[in-house]
């Protein structure tokens, strides 16, 4: 009788903690250290670059709403987040190495609450998937994009359905904190700034010239169209063209 009491009284201890960073009530305690900023400065180029990524990320989900009116944009979108992905993927997985290793400063600020750092790698794995698939689909063309072993059409579409749903929770809990970091001006400004602002830069070039690369190599992707009474029909039952 006691054990779903004592279920519920940990499930409620276990999201506790997210609940109040959530809603910016309490905030990590992380040290500044010179130059770098340390903790700090790590926090707050994670902050931005996420930030970033949700503007992003909502841009894509627009595009999605049509295909194949806005592939063009899907497909230049979608090339534009890879660098910023990877530049947040390195900033957490930075401060996970540090903390496990022993660094007196991340020790100090300590891991987040379980519930997120379980969530965490199922947010950079399906990240990734979803990038990753989507750079296959242009390699192989959408002739080639449903034939033979592997449907990347399928994988990329399972890939976003878990990437929107364990991306939705992790927004849910980070996006408050981190606007508080990237927009506060109440705390002295942290060593590093320019630093993080300069690779911020880097990271948007990066990004446009990813994007060139890609938009230039999906041009049988943009110049589809899909018609359901055509001839050359899809696995899915779906007609595509080329104009």
């Amino acid at each position: 009788m006691n054990a779903p009491h004592l279920t519920r009284e940990r499930l409620v201890a276990l999201g506790e903690p997210v609940f109040q960073q959530a809603i910016g009530r309490e905030r990590r305690k992380d040290p500044v250290l010179p130059r770098t900023g340390g903790p700090a400065g790590n926090a707050r180029l994670t902050a931005w670059t996420g930030l970033v990524l949700l503007v992003m990320f909502l841009a894509e989900l627009v595009t999605a709403l049509d295909m194949h009116g806005l592939m063009s944009w899907h497909v230049t979108i979608g090339a534009l987040l890879i660098p910023p992905v990877l530049l947040k993927t390195a900033s957490t997985g930075w401060r996970i190495v540090r903390y496990y290793r022993g660094h007196a400063a991340y020790r100090v600020a300590g891991p987040p609450p379980i519930l997120l750092r379980v969530l965490g790698p199922l947010v950079v794995l399906s990240t990734l998937a979803v990038l990753g698939t989507g750079i296959l689909l242009i390699l192989l063309g959408p002739d080639r994009s449903r034939t033979g072993l592997i449907d990347a059409s399928f994988l990329h579409k399972g890939s976003f359905v878990i990437w929107a749903a364990v991306t939705g929770l992790h927004t849910l809990a980070r996006l408050v904190p981190a606007v508080q970091l990237a927009l506060s001006r109440k705390e002295a400004p942290v060593p590093g700034q320019v630093s993080r602002v300069a690779l911020l830069l880097v990271v948007c070039a990066a990004a446009a010239v990813v994007a060139v690369a890609v938009f230039a190599g999906s041009g049988a992707w943009r110049s589809m169209r899909f018609d359901f009474h055509d001839d050359f029909r899809s696995p899915s039952g779906t007609h595509f063209v080329h104009r």
